[in-house]
């Protein structure tokens, strides 16, 4: 007999980039009916602006600004880069997306001032060319952990199905620790995935827009990854 008490919360985030305002907001608009969340790349715009994006949207939005140091198209200041996202949260983000290796001080500062605001934030970690060991993977876990951020995220690139097996297995030691986990694989190997996590316990799962581009390799489109996990919850 299905329990629907022990149905997963497939959450799903659209990841939306582009070099405006405007061509942003298309792409969030396009995405509310079937977005959870929508994350706005500020990395990918050539002027950043904030303030439009909640005075049009009503998703909650989660604001990332990726540096050039992991995979990302900010190549500043990190003060600056930081500042962006504190006014992010304090503008009434719902999540901030922090890279696990940014600067302690930096990191803490943001960190604070995202609690502050009620901002929850994702503390994250990619790896755009291999997948660590259990133990490499299990190491960065306790890191992000440890940082004091209220969610992990450990995004890999798989090259065979062990690279897989061995992320979503972060699933087990995150919900032992009680931390919410986002864990998935880039890459054609890794595709599934990115279905598999949120049935696995993962806090969330990305998708790129119906008509935008994706942000990294291997996001299947949002419409199709609502389709899927809309079926999975049929049979719950």
């Amino acid at each position: 007999m299905n329990n629907p008490a022990a149905a997963p919360i497939r959450r799903l985030c659209v990841s939306v980039a582009g070099p405006t305002v405007d061509s942003i907001l298309a792409l969030a608009i396009q995405a509310e009916p079937i977005a959870d969340v929508i994350e706005i790349r500020l990395d990918s715009m050539s002027r950043p602006e904030i303030t439009p994006l909640f005075k049009e949207l009503s998703t909650p939005l989660l604001f990332t600004n990726r540096p050039t140091w992991e995979g990302g198209g900010y190549a500043g200041d990190e003060e600056k880069r930081l500042a962006q996202l504190i006014e992010a949260a304090e503008a009434g983000a719902a999540y901030i997306d922090i890279e696990l290796n940014t600067d302690h001080d930096l990191q803490q500062e943001l960190l604070k001032a995202a609690h502050e605001k009620g901002c929850q934030t994702i503390v994250s970690w990619h790896d755009f060319k291999t997948t660590a060991s259990s133990q490499g993977l299990l190491q960065i876990l306790q890191k992000q952990y440890r940082c004091g951020a209220k969610i992990g995220k450990i995004v890999t690139t798989a090259r065979n199905y062990q690279d897989v097996l061995r992320v979503l297995a972060l699933q087990t030691e995150a919900a032992e620790m009680g931390f919410p986990l986002i864990a998935f694989c880039m890459g054609r190997a890794g595709m599934v995935s990115r279905i598999a996590t949120v049935d696995l316990g993962g806090y969330m799962t990305y998708a790129a827009p119906d008509n935008g581009t994706a942000t990294a390799p291997g996001q299947l489109p949002a419409t199709t990854v609502r389709n899927i996990l809309t079926e999975l919850a049929s049979a719950d």
